[in-house]
């Protein structure tokens, strides 16, 4: 169960309720926890008697509230999404080897989009034509 709850994909907005706890309550580094980055969340534990994991908390909660969803998706959920992939490859009964070029052609794609080469739509459009060979 415990491992079922550890590769759902992390919710921004409790990303953010968790971080602006953390700035009024000594619990600061729970956001950290809930984002699968342990040691920041322990340390943000260890400091609770000092300010300044509160006052990263409050940092990070207005940075988690201003990112854009697909930018906190792509840092937070990417290995969520690739093992999600894997899962419905296996279902789908597909090689192993084309799961993998699928993988290397939607990184490839993100890059483009990410320099600017490729617009939202056209990168959307692309990534559901692949993933669409997949389920």
């Amino acid at each position: 169960m415990l491992e079922d709850l550890l590769r759902k994909p992390k919710n921004q907005k409790v990303a953010v309720l968790l971080a602006l706890a953390g700035t009024v309550t000594p619990l600061a580094g729970l956001h950290k926890l809930y984002l699968r980055q342990y040691g920041w969340g322990v340390l943000y534990l260890a400091l609770f008697s000092t300010p300044i994991p509160r006052v990263a908390s409050a940092i990070e909660a207005v940075w988690y509230l201003l990112q854009p969803h697909e930018d906190f998706d792509r840092r937070f959920n990417s290995g969520v999404e690739m093992g999600a992939m894997a899962s419905a490859a296996v279902k789908s009964g597909l090689p192993p080897e084309q799961v993998g070029d699928i993988a290397t052609a939607l990184r490839e794609l993100d890059r483009l989009r990410q320099d600017g080469l490729m617009s939202e739509y056209e990168f959307e459009q692309k990534r559901r034509q692949l993933l669409d060979r997949i389920t």
